[in-house]
């Protein structure tokens, strides 16, 4: 008899609810076994599996009494693991029967890392179906208050820390791996543009000072207002994204060989703006030109040309504005997860919001956010560049370099960086001191413009693995352009 396909479909539906999540109880069992047989076993599988990773909860007890009796540093056996079981009923057999049977059926220790590792794979497609449940619950039931991308993001962070969870290749390591691994990273750095072992900036100086910008660190550059932070770090992002060069590797994923995917977080300009400046950096035409329409046919070549050889760089930005932490992790991690990442920059730190409700302390917030900040730069294993206002305290002093206790809510940031630095710009100081035109103090205000025009600071107040000081770099104001500054020792001989 044919049924009806309305029928069909419903005793499919219900075929589908009664479909029992994965599991493997005969793996359990026998690792279970092995452990009671030779304790040995356990420490095969101690470093990753939990008790809530077994399916039956009559395992889970068993793991868990057993795990606190090794540790204790005493023996797991039927026996022992009798006395905190108690009467328990297992499936019609006593405790003892079980045990007793767990151990005659026992794999051998060599099996045991294997079978360890098969419980933990179907424990995580487990709380993939609970994270997929949940998902669809959650947008039949929520509320109307609830926005869809907070569930969104909700769930982009569960997968993401399921993905980066379900690992069980960590603890102890043979020197000799650690040697190779050593060596691995100082060939990748010799095959590198500027032999360093991190992303070069295209900044020589400031490469040689910090090595490259490092994975894993939180890099934060601070400065008063119209020091030039913003130009700065999009003059970096450009250089590491134009140097990007990927190699395939067999299992279809790319390696960053030189350069970098860059991610870029403009919570304060627009991408139109960010590109407008990019554009003028790299074309030599003024950005306020630009806007202007003030060009001449020759400007527009330039801009074109620029314009094309940008096309293809990997340089993604996300203009939104006013979002909190939990937000910009999500999608970095959505960005690294889709199209690779290699650099994260963030303009700026202040804009940022964290989870607290209004009307907290702001520097238990910053707090928040820096942490939170430094975390995902090791959870994504790459640098993560921060720009951050500083105190109107430096316009009080004599020498207007700053410090670090000019961070804003500064404990907090100075504690998670890995790195601090501050661009500084005497120039921007002394014009603005200009005196009266054909005075004593005009003329040796224009010695001290000539001295200082051109030139910008890049201060290294903390870094952690490195040195502190001072990078010199030449600035052209007009396109807002960093460069490596042309040292007299390092001009050529002349003739």
């Amino acid at each position: 008899m044919v049924l009806p396909n309305a029928l069909t479909a419903k005793l499919e539906t219900v075929q589908a609810e009664y479909r029992v999540a994965p599991h493997n109880i005969d793996a359990e069992q026998a690792l279970l076994g092995a452990i009671l047989v030779n304790n040995d076993a356990y420490y095969r599988v101690s470093d990753f599996l939990l008790p809530e990773h077994f399916m039956e909860e009559a395992h889970q007890q068993i793991f868990q009494v057993a795990t606190s009796l090794i540790k204790a540093g005493k023996l797991a056996t039927p026996i022992t693991l009798k006395t905190y079981l108690g009467d328990a009923d297992f499936g019609g057999q006593t405790v003892m029967q079980y045990l007793a049977r767990l151990a005659a059926d026992a794999t051998t220790v060599i099996n045991a890392g294997e079978y360890g590792r098969t419980i933990y794979d179907l424990a995580i497609r487990r709380r993939l179906i609970t994270i997929g449940e949940d998902l669809v619950n959650g947008a039949y039931e929520a509320p109307v208050e609830a926005a869809p991308r907070d569930q969104i993001e909700a769930t982009e962070r569960r997968l993401y820390e399921l993905a980066e969870s379900g690992k069980y290749d960590g603890g102890f390591q043979k020197f000799s791996d650690a040697l190779t691994a050593a060596v691995d990273m100082a060939a990748k750095a010799y095959q590198r543009d500027g032999k360093l072992s991190g992303i070069a900036t295209g900044l020589s100086d400031l490469d040689a000072k910090m090595g490259g910008l490092q994975p894993s660190d939180l890099i934060i550059l601070a400065g008063r207002p119209a020091m030039g932070k913003t130009s700065l770090v999009t003059n970096i992002a450009f250089n590491i994204a134009k140097a990007y060069q990927g190699e395939k590797r067999p299992d279809g994923t790319i390696e960053t060989k030189n350069g970098g995917i860059v991610g870029f977080f403009s919570l304060e300009m627009s991408a139109e703006q960010l590109a407008t400046r990019i554009i003028a950096e790299q074309s030599g035409v003024p950005s306020y030109k630009i806007r202007r329409g003030d060009i001449r046919p020759e400007d527009f070549y330039k801009i074109t040309d620029a314009a094309r050889d940008m096309q293809t760089i990997p340089f993604y930005i996300d203009q939104t504005g006013g979002i909190s932490i939990a937000q910009l992790a999500a999608r970095a991690r959505r960005l690294k997860r889709q199209k690779g990442l290699d650099l994260l920059i963030v303009d700026y730190l202040q804009l940022l919001s964290g989870s607290s409700k209004k009307g907290d302390n702001r520097v238990q917030e910053m707090t928040e956010i820096t942490t939170g900040m430094k975390a995902l730069a090791k959870e994504l294993a790459v640098p993560i560049i921060a720009l951050s206002q500083l105190s109107r305290q430096v316009e009080n002093r004599d020498d207007k370099r700053p410090q670090l206790a000019d961070l804003r809510e500064s404990g907090s940031i100075e504690q998670d960086a890995d790195v601090v630095m501050f661009v500084f710009r005497e120039e921007y100081y002394v014009n603005n001191k200009k005196p009266r035109e054909g005075t004593e103090e005009f003329f040796a205000w224009e010695a001290e413009m000539n001295r200082v025009h051109g030139k910008a600071e890049v201060i290294l107040g903390k870094q952690r693995h490195g040195p502190t000081g001072t990078v010199e770099l030449q600035f052209d104001a007009n396109i807002t352009r960093f460069s490596n500054l042309a040292q007299d020792d390092r001009m050529p001989e002349r003739m």
